[in-house]
């Protein structure tokens, strides 16, 4: 569709673009709010879940594209949010927003990412853009929204490549909690809605590099008192909280900028032998405080059909991700070992500290894609904390 622009202004093919670092415009129609954002683009193969993605932390710095085409369904509610502010940049999608179609709607998905700020376009081919992904790796890009249709290419484009990209970059500092609470909202069941844990077995501290909020429901529905700490926390504060037990949280960004300040905490925490959980940063940021490196993946893993086998028991379990960078396997020290693989591409998706009540796993076991299969993790932690009481 061709929409009409100031007379001096040459026609474009749409009032909304995305356009890449390398040049590529995909033009479309905008939605959501209007304006312009700046990020990495990525794919997400989910098939639902969508308001939980968008408001997910670890997506902070990206913009997210939906390979399926029926974004909208379901519409949203305040019980799927991941976090209060979405973190996200933009979002693309293949078709317009779907009309909502859920007894749990209580607002349309176009409205909704109009109040958060969010830029969003549709119409463009998914498809294409998802090999470029595939082929090329994640690209910088600019999400572009002007109802005029004023959109001025060549200050897009400088933009795009004048930004630094996700690499070196710390954005678990903003996303992350700036001063200490304590959590006891258990998980979501129909008819009830959210709970409250009434009689904690455990206390936990788990550090706010970006935490999801079904995390922390799932470590309160399984007996946990929670107390939550921004991710600059020393170990010095984390310890007055006196814990049972410590967990690392998701988040986004760098996991070696991240780890300028948090690597020292852990190192510390593990000296003291209190049993250590961490999912996807926080997983990653273990290992590097074990003396593993890290690594920047060509286009991550993004969605919530991941195989990912238990070297241990040999159970293949399906996995939720959500990851750009990702632990070198080949670097773990002598005493750690790899207890998950990636089925899709042989990538490292967990870890164990032998004779020590440590582990990790890269992907997300609270978003139940599988849909259980991944909550014995939280259920070994609980068993650690048991057995160090």
């Amino acid at each position: 569709m061709v929409l009409s622009t100031p007379s001096a202004a040459p026609r474009q093919p749409g009032n909304a673009v995305l356009l890449l670092d390398d040049g590529s415009a995909y033009w479309g129609r905008g939605l959501g709010a209007t304006g312009q954002a700046v990020g990495e683009v990525c794919f997400n193969t989910s098939m639902t879940g969508y308001q939980e993605i968008l408001t997910d932390p670890s997506y902070a710095g990206q913009i997210i594209t939906f390979t399926f085409p029926h974004i909208g369904n379901v519409g949203s509610n305040p019980e799927d949010l991941e976090s209060l502010t979405p973190a996200v940049r933009g979002v693309v999608l293949r078709t317009a927003i779907t009309e909502p179609s859920n007894f749990r709607a209580l607002e349309h998905l176009d409205v909704w990412l109009k109040h958060h700020g969010l830029a969003a376009i549709c119409g463009l081919d998914t498809r294409r853009l998802t090999r470029r992904i595939r082929d090329g790796g994640a690209p910088n890009g600019v999400i572009c929204h002007a109802p005029g249709g004023n959109i001025e290419i060549s200050d897009l484009l400088a933009e795009a490549k004048a930004w630094p990209g996700l690499e070196g970059m710390d954005l678990a500092k903003e996303v992350s909690c700036t001063q200490s609470y304590t959590w006891e909202t258990t998980r979501w069941a129909l008819g009830a809605g959210y709970g409250v844990v009434e009689r904690p077995l455990h206390h936990v501290v788990a550090v706010d590099f970006g935490a999801k909020h079904n995390i922390l429901r799932c470590l309160a529905d399984a007996g946990c008192r929670v107390t939550v700490v921004p991710a600059n926390a020393s170990a010095d504060e984390i310890l007055g909280h006196s814990p049972d037990g410590v967990f690392l949280a998701n988040g986004p960004g760098d996991p070696a900028a991240t780890g300028v300040y948090a690597v020292p905490m852990i190192k510390a925490l593990l000296e003291t032998g209190l049993p250590l959980f961490g999912i996807c940063l926080g997983h990653q940021m273990l290992a590097l405080a074990l003396g593993a490196k890290t690594k920047k993946m060509h286009m991550g893993h993004r969605g919530a059909n991941h195989p990912v086998q238990d070297l241990v028991t040999q159970k293949v379990e399906i996995t939720s991700q959500n990851h750009g960078f990702v632990v070198d396997g080949d670097s773990l020290p002598t005493g750690v070992t790899a207890s998950h693989l990636s089925l899709f591409d042989g990538t490292l998706e967990g870890l164990a500290v032998e004779g020590r009540p440590v582990f990790s796993v890269q992907y997300h076991p609270e978003a139940s894609p599988g849909p259980q299969d991944s909550h014995y993790l939280f259920e070994r932690f609980i068993g650690l904390m048991d057995s160090h009481a």
